[in-house]
């Protein structure tokens, strides 16, 4: 079997909260600021901490796919999540590519990199949203779909940050997951 209960659990733990938070934080953030920043922050650090436990291609996506459908069961109205899902799996593709050993073994550089999928992953976000989810009326205040795209990049910014920072306090304090991937062994 490819997903193992160890990793089947860590993906449903790492969706959901991704799913309540964004659903309970993120639209009390975006209605006082008017910024997009809980919903990068909370998903693209739940993403990193997933993808960490189970170093495994599909994780990201099925944290994506779970965090929409408690988002579309809790609230329906939120397509724009449809944008956060794409994010995911351009995240769970480019993690695998850049290989799980380098990415998970090489602390600063696996980070750096992390830290970039995130930004550029949350941006990808930003760019569907804005395209397919945001009257245009409102895309001109932000500057249209590449301002909104940026404001999106700045919380992948901030997500990544949390998540890195959060995998690499994890792994000094002995916390590193038992991994039996033959991803692993990607380079």
């Amino acid at each position: 079997m490819y997903f193992q209960t160890r990793d089947l659990a860590g993906i449903v733990i790492f969706a959901a909260l991704w799913g309540v938070l964004n659903v309970t934080i993120s639209p009390a953030f975006f209605q006082m600021f008017h910024l997009p920043f809980a919903c990068d922050l909370i998903g693209f650090s739940a993403l990193i901490l997933a993808t960490w436990w189970t170093r495994k291609l599909g994780t990201a996506t099925f944290v994506g796919l779970i965090a929409l459908i408690i988002n579309m069961m809790v609230r329906p109205t939120a397509l724009h999540f449809f944008g956060f899902f794409a994010a995911s799996i351009v995240f769970d593709l480019l993690t695998f590519f850049s290989g799980y050993k380098r990415i998970f073994r090489k602390r600063l550089a696996g980070s750096i990199t992390l830290f970039a999928i995130s930004v550029f992953s949350a941006a990808v976000a930003g760019l569907i949203i804005g395209s397919f989810f945001m009257p245009p009326q409102a895309l001109t205040s932000w500057g249209g779909m590449a301002g909104w795209a940026g404001l999106h990049a700045v919380g992948g910014i901030i997500g990544g940050a949390v998540g890195v920072t959060l995998m690499n306090a994890l792994t000094v304090r002995g916390l590193t997951p038992k991994v039996e991937s033959p991803d692993e062994s990607r380079i």
